[in-house]
């Protein structure tokens, strides 16, 4: 990691906030498809979910609220702290964050529902400086499956991240594994920027993006969000299969689903 590098994208400093701003998708071939519509995504320091809470009544950790977010909606499930089980991941591919932090870009639970397409967790050093990042994708089928992405030299310019990884894990019903993941992605500050180009051997498939600006969490912007974008999370999951509808009236056809593999896919593996 070179100074430059280390001086950038350093985040906010807020045990939690808010990034405002639209998701789209569209696909290339083999029919034309796009759409796109506003969000809201919560950026939250896992090692301060105590202050987190604590920044509006109407926003709780692992209880029922207005919004919340709960440890089990990621990571394995078992109890085992969302902040350990990160600092697990990134250590088993030799990402040391002692001193750092990982934060979490997610959707919140709006009334107790949510549904996370992709969860990005940001890994910190001490300096300040991105190491790593997970990238938590799940499917429709109740399925998740983590890829484990350390920083290495020159991934990361004034331009932003840029990552590739080969596909692993089925999430849409339309597309085959034999395929390629290239991240682009501006790290949370004031705005964030997350881009997923998908391909296959002979091109572009699909791509995806989400754009934000950031919006401290207040009370104020709480229930402006929630009064703006009510449900939302409601409205990705009836979204994404109404988008799978209208691709099957223009012709795509159900790729079958495989058995899943491992939870974890670490550098490397194929």
């Amino acid at each position: 990691m070179t100074p430059v590098e280390a001086g950038l994208f350093v985040p906010p400093q807020s045990a939690a906030c808010f990034y405002v701003g639209p998701v789209m998708h569209a696909r290339m071939k083999p029919v034309l498809h796009r759409f796109s519509y506003r969000v809201f995504s919560m950026l939250i320091d896992l090692a301060k979910l105590n202050e987190a809470k604590s920044l509006s009544p109407f926003f709780s950790i692992n209880r029922f609220n207005l919004l919340s977010l709960f440890e089990r909606d990621h990571g394995p499930k078992t109890g085992v702290s969302l902040h350990a089980y990160a600092q697990d991941l990134f250590q088993s591919a030799g990402v040391d964050l002692t001193g750092g932090k990982i934060m979490l870009l997610c959707y919140p639970r709006i009334l107790g529902y949510v549904f996370n397409p992709l969860s990005v967790y940001f890994g910190y050093g001490a300096n300040g400086a991105l190491k790593g990042v997970l990238y938590e994708v799940r499917n429709t089928f109740g399925q998740m499956h983590t890829y484990v992405e350390p920083v290495e030299a020159g991934m990361l310019t004034r331009a932003g991240l840029r990552q590739e990884r080969a596909k692993r894990f089925y999430v849409s019903p339309f597309n085959a594994l034999d395929m390629t993941y290239f991240f682009r992605v501006k790290p949370p500050r004031q705005d964030i920027a997350v881009r997923i180009l998908v391909k296959d051997d002979e091109g572009p498939v699909l791509a995806a993006s989400f754009y934000g600006n950031m919006q401290p969490l207040t009370t104020q912007n709480l229930l402006w969000l929630c009064l703006t974008l009510p449900l939302l999370t409601l409205k990705i999951i009836v979204g994404i299969h109404i988008e799978a509808f209208w691709l099957w009236v223009k012709g795509m056809r159900l790729v079958p689903r495989p058995p899943p593999p491992p939870k974890i896919s670490l550098p490397g593996d194929q």
